[in-house]
């Protein structure tokens, strides 16, 4: 780190050396090492920041999504089916106990380095949140595609999700699925709204 100012949340960083993990070739050993390297990363920076099991995120969480719903259900964006479905699963968090850590929030190759060392950047959206959510972006994004990724970051990050933590995932993948849909038709962003939609029908 170069410098600060505290008042703007504005950090000046060295320049990283490397090339971003999402020009890779899909399929490469270069991507499979990214995603390897990413998770062993994270993993250090859950586990140092780590609180326990409670109530508290995910009822937080619960009344964000709500309003998301909201945004997507007035922009005639949702169906009664979609907007129930998605209600469904802002109920699921709100009533989870879940555990909580210092996250990324848009961890996804494209805000990857890989050279001779790792590194990330993009720390807008980084805050205490649910850990599990900072995997929602590469389930939804990417890992349902290529399943061998996912399996490359978790053995770095060394563990994978239990089955508790693998349901919570879907509901955050509802949360990926609002935001997309109401960011892409606010932005014009049709490639946004497609994921949205994707994420929806994967969901029901």
């Amino acid at each position: 780190m170069v410098g600060r100012d505290d008042a703007t949340r504005t950090l000046l960083l060295t320049a990283l050396a490397g090339h971003r993990a999402d020009t890779f070739a899909p399929g490469s050993p270069e991507e499979e090492l990214a995603h390897h390297e990413a998770g062993h990363v994270l993993g250090k920076l859950h586990r140092a920041t780590a609180m326990p099991l409670g109530g508290a995120v995910g009822a937080s969480l619960a009344e964000r999504f709500h309003g998301w719903i909201d945004r997507a259900a007035h922009a005639d964006l949702l169906d009664a089916a979609e907007e129930n479905l998605l209600k469904h699963h802002a109920v699921i968090l709100g009533t989870s106990q879940m555990d909580s850590a210092i996250c990324h929030l848009d961890y996804q190759p494209r805000n990857w380095l890989l050279g001779d060392t790792f590194g990330i950047f993009d720390f807008e959206h980084m805050r205490r949140d649910a850990r599990v959510r900072d995997f929602a972006r590469l389930e939804f994004r990417r890992w349902q595609a290529a399943p061998h990724l996912r399996t490359a970051f978790f053995d770095g990050y060394g563990r994978s999700l239990n089955d508790t933590e693998r349901r919570l995932l879907e509901s955050f993948g509802a949360i990926e699925a609002a935001t997309a849909l109401v960011k892409g038709h606010q932005e014009n962003d049709t490639a946004l709204s497609a994921h949205g939609r994707t994420v929806l029908s994967r969901l029901a």
